[in-house]
């Protein structure tokens, strides 16, 4: 018995050095860079300006405090959530940070940090629409409700809708147009996306659930096994909430109505 814990623990002793060589936290010192996964169309999280390329929104912010943090320079790298899992998990990305949505599919894959965002489902829809004039004209049939393919708006939407019918868009651009051009009644999204839609385009109009539809919490996604990186991270997230940091940044880009406040 003393023989085989003697082996265990010495087993457990030449296991540590090797994860922390193997941990994304060894390789970004060794390498001087982080790179950040995001998706670049997302509004007040991290958007990319089509007109000057500039890149804002909360996780633009947080990413950077981050390399700050880490004492490295920072690479953004563009992913979606589509491409999500695949880019982490084939290590494009030390870290996805653009408020991704902690899902049951998602959390087999990927390991996710506190949760610092909490949204509802939202429906847009055009204001030139008689058909869809509150939240309860959406589920009826005859009625288009289109959702972006690796959104989380996906699967909820399947399960959900009984009565309409549900559409999938290969990109978040297709569900714009398609409800745009008459094809579709409504697309789904979140909070941070329908801000987008009503302060960039003329043509949205917002339709709200009267109560709680679904739900869901974001965070930051990185692969799994990889507890000396992930442990950084929450420490940084951690020290962010302290210091007011994480908070000032959802107040910047008017995200306190879905503020994870705990």
């Amino acid at each position: 018995m003393k023989r085989l814990l003697s082996f265990m623990a010495l087993a457990l002793t030449l296991a540590a050095p090797a994860q922390a060589q193997s941990s994304h936290l060894a390789r970004i010192a060794a390498r001087h860079e982080l790179r950040v996964c995001i998706w670049p169309d997302y509004y007040s999280i991290s958007y990319r300006n089509p007109k000057t390329q500039q890149l804002s929104g909360i996780d633009i912010d947080m990413a950077q405090a981050l390399a700050a943090d880490l004492k490295v320079p920072l690479r953004f790298v563009d992913s979606s959530f589509a491409r999500l899992i695949d880019d982490v998990s084939q290590d494009q990305c030390d870290i996805a940070m653009f408020a991704i949505g902690i899902t049951a599919a998602r959390s087999e894959k990927l390991r996710f940090t506190r949760p610092y965002l909490s949204s509802d489902i939202y429906a847009i829809a055009s204001k030139s629409s008689r058909r869809i004039r509150s939240w309860d004209d959406i589920d009826k049939p005859g009625v288009v409700v289109a959702v972006a393919k690796g959104t989380l708006h996906e699967p909820i939407m399947r399960e959900k809708l009984k009565q309409a019918t549900l559409l999938v868009t290969a990109t978040p651009q297709g569900r714009e147009e398609e409800v745009q051009s008459g094809r579709a009644d409504v697309f789904m999204t979140d909070f941070p996306f329908s801000r987008r839609m009503l302060e960039t385009t003329d043509w949205a109009r917002l339709v709200a659930p009267v109560s709680t539809y679904h739900m869901t919490s974001y965070a930051y996604a990185m692969q799994k096994g990889d507890d000396p990186w992930f442990e950084r991270v929450e420490r940084f997230m951690a020290e962010s909430r302290r210091n007011g940091q994480l908070m000032a940044a959802i107040h910047r880009y008017k995200l306190d109505p879905i503020a994870v406040r705990d």
